[in-house]
């Protein structure tokens, strides 16, 4: 095939930061090529350039030969480019049919010809084979199906390449496949996709070519056929990434550290049963829907429905306050970094200081050196790339802010953590440096519960491991135990590995 789409010494720069450099390649019409690199590659920036979200400072983007330099998201749209985004961008007081047309709204006499406005949302839908009534508000929408509508938008403008980042990252398995049979569909039509994201298993069952960024720089592009995993990540990080065997896993555990008995919270969880002591990480797996963020939610006080017992240390805690959980020593990191775990328009020095900020105070101001030496100290402990520690949280890649919200609850020192899809959004070599530091705290003696949608990921990190179905646990598994298959039973409900 020839090329159809062509990157000339693409540039790009942040204050502080060389995002892109000189980067060049070419994408085939009508095939899926992944874009994978560590956070911070330059990844989702390049998309965003493509998309019109960005413009380049210098380099050239080509289409079958012809030069374009979007200066707008509308721009790519009317060049035939779309951009699925990580996070969805859409009005959630609006519905359906209204989002898809936001940028063209038929109007007759003045006013939103809602017939016409529905008939058209009919026929974006149905182009994805999306059951979706148009008359819906977005934000009671499931991610996927959010999701869904999102690709509508971009197929029924018109688009013949669409970029996708990171579309899996908050899906289920159910949603997943379906989006996986949309993009094969797409690619019989015709479509071109670029699709980023961190998940090798992904790209290697969808992807017909490969391009790796490091630092900003075009390392490799290949076809899929040609390549594998181990190979593509020694790409991505300049080294062969070895498998680590937890250290914590040969340590004697310390005393029990977090005692939950009898906890419940109507439509959520109920009766749910179970310590961890000094030096152990446990797993929570379970479907989407099963209960799972609810519960550690709930052990940190976002509940104040729920009742049963939860003990730290043999002292009783008070439920329903996050207050007595900060004093008992409990952190929060959960599943929503953007929304939940950071404050994005604060710095990286704030952030990570912004649960130990009374540990910082003296009569009423935070001592700032103590604060700067405290965010300097977790910058560097889990190499955060950042151009300073002054340096907007929101500017950063999605991996660098998870560490940052990992960092906020380290800079505390708190003695037992709840820690809610830890890798989420990270890419392999960053992955691997989150699961090395919950390794190291749990040998210093923390205790932790780990809620993961990744069953390798509990499989390689976990003494034991938690299956919550429906809101109950259905069963607990042994490091000895483990595998995908015991797992997923339980996680279905199948009394087989019971």
């Amino acid at each position: 095939m020839s090329a159809y789409l062509e990157f000339r010494q693409v540039t790009k720069r942040f204050p502080g930061v060389l995002a892109l450099d000189d980067v060049s390649f070419t994408v085939e019409r009508g095939t899926c090529h992944a874009l994978i690199g560590e956070n911070g590659a330059g990844k989702s920036t390049l998309g965003k350039i493509l998309a019109g979200v960005y413009t380049a400072d210098t380099g050239q983007i080509l289409i079958e030969g012809r030069a374009i330099a979007p200066a707008s998201p509308l721009e790519a749209r009317e060049l035939g480019v779309a951009m699925v985004h990580q996070e969805l961008a859409f009005c959630p007081n609006l519905s359906v049919a209204e989002n898809l047309c936001l940028g063209d709204l038929p109007r007759r006499a003045g006013f939103i010809d809602r017939t016409t406005l529905i008939a058209r949302a009919r026929a974006m839908l149905a182009a994805v084979g999306a059951d979706i009534d148009p008359d819906t508000l977005i934000g009671t929408l499931s991610t996927g199906r959010e999701q869904l509508v999102q690709i509508a938008a971009a197929v029924g403008t018109g688009a013949q390449i669409i970029v996708m980042d990171e579309p899996t990252s908050s899906l289920s398995a159910t949603e997943t496949a379906d989006l996986f049979r949309l993009i094969g569909t797409l690619k019989a039509r015709g479509l071109t996709l670029i699709y980023v994201s961190h998940r090798m298993e992904e790209l290697f069952a969808l992807c017909d070519n490969i391009t790796v960024l490091r630092d900003g720089r075009h390392i490799a592009t290949e076809p899929i056929s040609d390549t594998q995993p181990t190979r593509v990540v020694t790409q991505m990080i300049g080294r062969e990434l070895r498998a680590h065997t937890p250290a914590h896993l040969d340590r004697e555990l310390g005393p029990v550290r977090l005692n939950v008995k009898n906890f419940s919270s109507c439509g959520a969880f109920k009766d749910i049963n179970f310590s961890i002591r000094a030096g152990e990480i446990v797993g929570v797996a379970g479907i989407v829907g099963a209960g799972r963020s609810e519960l550690v939610q709930a052990i940190f006080g976002l509940d104040s429905e729920a009742t049963g017992h939860i003990s730290v240390d043999d002292r009783p805690l008070l439920l329903g306050s996050i207050e007595r959980a900060l004093a008992a020593g409990l952190g929060l990191v959960p599943e929503d970094r953007k929304r939940q775990g950071l404050v994005l328009g604060l710095n990286c020095r704030e952030n990570t200081a912004l649960a130990a900020l009374p540990l910082l105070t003296r009569l009423g101001f935070v001592r700032r050196n103590a604060e700067r030496n405290l965010a300097t100290t977790y910058t560097k402990r889990l190499r955060i790339k950042t151009p300073s520690i002054e340096a907007l949280t929101a500017g950063l890649s999605g991996g660098n802010q998870q560490k940052i919200a990992l960092a906020k609850w380290l800079a505390r020192d708190c003695d037992v953590l709840l820690i809610d899809e830890p890798t989420r959004g990270v890419d392999v070599g960053a992955k691997a440096e989150i699961y090395q530091l919950l390794d190291e705290l749990a040998c210093e003696g923390k205790a932790m519960l780990v809620v993961s949608s990744e069953l390798p990921e509990l499989i390689g990190i976990c003494r034991r491991i938690i299956v919550l179905r429906a809101g109950q646990i259905a069963g607990e598994v042994s490091r000895a135990a483990f595998s995908e298959a015991s797992l997923m039973q339980l996680m279905a409900g199948l009394n087989a590995a019971a």
